[in-house]
């Protein structure tokens, strides 16, 4: 018995301990383990408690001062220092890994349009920042819960989610605008090649004269570019300009027959396309020249009302 070391021995969080009293260090370890429930089978390594020192020399542990606390470590078991929190003791440490691991959990079950509503709540303004997806979180976040996280009332909550509902329809036109343009300018750079091609095969047999710079087809009287876009494009009332609109309206259905070499069904309803164009930008023509003198027979009344109502010069 006089050999035998009384000391105590507890786990890593150190909720648990126990008065133990062995000869030796590899008693203390299987002693230890049975005490904390240690499978037998695993690595048990033996620290003191206080600072971490790696006990595994026999003639240390026989050194040390009898009542020496001990913290056995199982397989990935690490030391680390009493921590005191709120007046509480070291074992609380693990329990702040629960609690952190609690807090993510819980975290992680709040709606994700929580913290958006709460930045909303802090700054309204940062509604511009947010992204497309975070708009829609919003928008799709129940209404009644909504307005209790901004403290709003559920009308002014509805309100809001209409207004961000806006935004994002803002964003996809816009998008959508975008993507219509460069399809456009992708077509007409298409386009253009197929001009440059089709115009240098149409040239082959065709006796044209240049008259200011521009090349006429001295058959039809046409320019060769205007021939070029009645033939080739889609919809090529929408390409000429009035003065090639008004040339064509005015020909026959025979002779554009001629000039294009098409049938008279396909030809007329080609004239009909034109003249329907060109009496639209007409009506558009007279519309802003009707919109100018209103402004300008407006201004003049405004001035002429102007003038009665200023008192001439040195009247009293």
């Amino acid at each position: 018995m006089t050999d035998r070391k009384p000391c105590r021995v507890c786990n890593f969080t150190r909720q648990k301990s126990y008065g133990l009293v062995v000869p030796s260090l590899d008693e203390l370890k299987t002693k230890g383990s049975e005490s904390l429930g240690f499978s037998p089978a695993g690595p048990v390594s033996v620290v003191l408690e206080d600072d971490g020192t790696i006990v595994e020399d026999q003639a240390y542990f026989l050194c040390l001062p009898l009542n020496t606390k001990f913290m056995l470590l199982h397989e990935r078991e690490t030391w680390s220092p009493v921590r005191r929190m709120d007046g509480g003791t070291a074992w609380m440490a693990r329990d702040s890994l629960v609690l952190d691991a609690d807090t993510v959990d819980a975290s992680s079950a709040i709606a994700p349009w929580w913290s958006l509503a709460q930045q909303l709540k802090q700054d309204l303004s940062s509604i511009i920042l947010m992204s497309e997806a975070e708009l829609q979180t919003l928008v799709d976040a129940p209404c009644p819960e909504l307005a209790s996280a901004l403290g709003f009332k559920e009308k002014k909550a509805e309100d809001l989610q209409q207004t961000l509902q806006g935004v994002l329809d803002r964003r996809e036109e816009e998008r959508q605008s975008k993507e219509l343009l460069q399809l456009y300018l992708k077509a007409a750079e298409k386009e253009e090649g197929q001009q440059e091609a089709s115009s240098q095969a149409s040239q082959e047999g065709a006796v044209e004269v240049e008259v200011d710079g521009m090349e006429v087809d001295s058959a039809s009287g046409f320019i060769s570019r205007t021939l070029m876009v009645l033939k080739g494009k889609t919809s090529p009332e929408t390409r000429l300009s009035t003065e090639d609109l008004q040339m064509v309206v005015t020909r026959r259905v025979e002779a554009m027959e001629q000039v294009l070499g098409w049938d008279r069904t396909r030809t007329s309803a080609l004239l009909q396309a034109c003249e329907a164009e060109l009496t639209g930008r007409l009506q558009q023509v007279q519309a802003v020249q009707s919109i100018r003198s209103n402004a300008q027979l407006d201004s003049g009344v405004h001035s002429a009302e102007e003038a009665a109502e200023t008192p001439p010069q040195g009247s009293n």
